[in-house]
Order: C-alpha cells, then sequence, then structure tokens
C-alpha cells in the first residue's frame, strides 16, 4: 500500500528558541500530517552535532541532542521558569539556526533546569539502568570534552586517551556532577522523544529516520570501542571513509570517519541492530572505488533474491569470506527494503 510522506527535520520546527524542539510546534505539525492524510513523517539522525553542526558526525550514536529538549516542558515539570529561558536571543534571523549561540545558551539553561532535577527520581535511575551500556561511558566522554575544551578525545591526556582503568576512575570522581549532568540531559531527552514518538504512531504516523553509516572518529563510540575501528597503536585511522567524484563533488568527498574492522566478532553489525537499522545502504560500487579513489575497497554484495546488487558496502576485505558463514549479515541485507544512494541508511522506527 502506498503512503505520503513528508521529510521534516526536529531542527526545522518552528520555535522562540532558535531551533525546532519536541515541544507543542511538534504535535501541531503531526496533526496537520494527520488532518492531510499524511503517513510518514522522515527526519533526520537526532543523534548529538559536533564540529559543523552535522547531524552525521555526532558524538555518540545512542545519545539524543539536547537542542531538541523543550524548555517549556521542562517548565512545566518545575525544572525552569519562564525567565530562565524566554529572554534570551537565540538568533537575529528566525529562518536560521544560529548554532553559536545556541551551544552557548542552550546548555546554560539545561544546567539550570538540572540544577532543580531529582536526581534520586526512581523513572530516572531506572533509564540510566536501562542504558548502562553505553550512558555512563557516553556522559564521561562529554564531560572530558568540557574539561578539555571541546578537544577531540585523542589529545587528552593518554591515560584517558587510552581509557586507563586506574585514570577513569579518577575522571569519574573528579567529574561526578557533569556526568549526572549530561545523563539527565538524555533521561529529558527519550523522555520527550518517546512521547512525541507515541503521539505520532497514535495518529496514525510512522517515523522514519537516517542513521548515518559511520560514526565520527571523536565520539564516545570510538573512544570506548577503539577495537572496533581500523586504528593504529596510537588508535590514529589507518584508513577513512569518503566517497568517489559525482555530480555534487567532482573531487569527491573525504569524510574522515574511520572504517570498521569487519573481522572483528559483533563489530559493526552489533552497532546496526543497536539502532534499530532496517536498511544498510551502499555508497558506492566497487569498480567506481577502484577506479577513482585511493580508499579502501568495497566489497560487492552478493545478489538478493530478485538479482539487484547494484550498490556495495564500503566493507574490508574479510566480510568478503566470512560473508557466507554469517547469517546475521545475510538478515541485515535481506531486511534492506529499497535502494539508497548517500551515506546514511533508512530505518523505520515507527
Amino acid at each position: 500500500m502506498r503512503k505520503s510522506g513528508i521529510i521534516l527535520h526536529i531542527s526545522s520546527l518552528p520555535s522562540n528558541y532558535g531551533i525546532g524542539k519536541m515541544g507543542d510546534a511538534a504535535y501541531v505539525f503531526a496533526n496537520f500530517l494527520a488532518d492531510s492524510g499524511v503517513q510518514v513523517w522522515q527526519i533526520l539522525p537526532l543523534s548529538p552535532t559536533s564540529y559543523g553542526d552535522s547531524p552525521y558526525q555526532s558524538f555518540s550514536v545512542h545519545a539524543g541532542n539536547p537542542y531538541f529538549i523543550d524548555f517549556e516542558r521542562l517548565e512545566a515539570a518545575g525544572y525552569l521558569t519562564r525567565n530562565d529561558y524566554a529572554n534570551i536571543v537565540w538568533g537575529e534571523d528566525p529562518r536560521r539556526v544560529d548554532y553559536a549561540r545556541i551551544y552557548t545558551y542552550c546548555f546554560h539553561v539545561l544546567r539550570t533546569a538540572f540544577s532543580r532535577f531529582d536526581k534520586s527520581n526512581e523513572e530516572y535511575q531506572a533509564f540510566c539502568e536501562k542504558n548502562a551500556d553505553w550512558l555512563k561511558d557516553y556522559a564521561l566522554f562529554m564531560a572530558l570534552k568540557d574539561a578539555h575544551h571541546g578537544d577531540p578525545w585523542n589529545k587528552w591526556e593518554k591515560p584517558l586517551a587510552m581509557r586507563n582503568a586506574k585514570a577513569l576512575e579518577q575522571a569519574f570522581v573528579r567529574y561526578a556532577e557533569d556526568v549526572e549532568f549530561y545523563s539527565v540531559l538524555q533521561y529529558w531527552f527519550y523522555q520527550q522523544w518517546g512521547q512525541l514518538k507515541a503521539y505520532c504512531n497514535s495518529k496514525g504516523i510512522s517515523i522514519v529516520g537516517d542513521i548515518p553509516i559511520y560514526v565520527a572518529y571523536d565520539s564516545a563510540d570510538v573512544w570506548v570501542h577503539p577495537e572496533l575501528f581500523q586504528l593504529d597503536e596510537a588508535q590514529v585511522p589507518t584508513a577513512v571513509a569518503g566517497c568517489p567524484p559525482d555530480v555534487f563533488s567532482p573531487t569527491g568527498q573525504l569524510w574522515g570517519n574511520p572504517l570498521y574492522r569487519w573481522d572483528t566478532p559483533g563489530g559493526f553489525t552489533a552497532l546496526l541492530l543497536q539502532q534499530n537499522c532496517m536498511t544498510p545502504c551502499g555508497l558506492t560500487t566497487s569498480a567506481d572505488l577502484k577506479a577513482t579513489t585511493p580508499y579502501p575497497m568495497a566489497v560487492p554484495l552478493p545478489k538478493t533474491a530478485n538479482g539487484a546488487r547494484d550498490r556495495a558496502f564500503p566493507f574490508s576485505k574479510p566480510l568478503k569470506k566470512n560473508w557466507a558463514k554469517s547469517p546475521l549479515l545475510q538478515k541485515i541485507w535481506a531486511l534492506s527494503h529499497r535502494r539508497c544512494g548517500s551515506c546514511w541508511m533508512t530505518a523505520i522506527r515507527g
């Protein structure tokens, strides 16, 4: 059955606070979609943006973007007053996001809300326990970035960069307040996102989201799991992602994301499944890569039932011999519902 859909990222929703949020405007838009018979709302990645303010270069594949946390809902919960955020100049042009101001003022407002939040809240504690496999490391990563004035993790002191157990233990104690702050932000984000998604679903609207196929080098994911990526002994990437020349870029693109180690058990496939990914997209054909770029070879995918094989994963060679032995990888490809022609994959979340 055919469905109509609209792509509009959360950041593009109307807002008086510099950037779209998961507040009233999001629910008004959902009502508009339902009233118009639109059944699909497509968004971009919800993860925290890093340098360049791109959702495709994120500090974490798990975390949500604190910019999207709605202040008015925090006010309704008793964590903010209107004066805490309403009088701030969030930008000069309501049609554009001033990310410099957002970065400066948004976290200031959120820290004010955090100061009034009861950290013993049972729902919050349950959230932390449920997400313990990534939340604590992510929160420490962000706290350490603040302590190092935003420097990437490979520029930190060696014991921290290499995740020395004693150094990490000391860091958790030293930066306990900031670790808690970033944990609470994720609790608020997922609380508001869960409510918005449930409302959309109740209106018959499915959410379609983009998930980057690669992660950023300066991310909690690479810092915590360097064994999953092609890094040398100093944790520097030995190969990075990009794409060959095309109509958008005659000289090609160098994205800089570290490549995955496909010979690591449970590597990238685990990341895919953790994000509920439905469609692993190919970046380019292996023939194009060989002919036009110095990037590592992509390995052609096996033909599917309908004979399709026009795209290739940017996999390293071990996958080629392990593909037939990996029902998990075959299952991921079988779940692909359409061809993707860009640098992300699409996941149905609705």
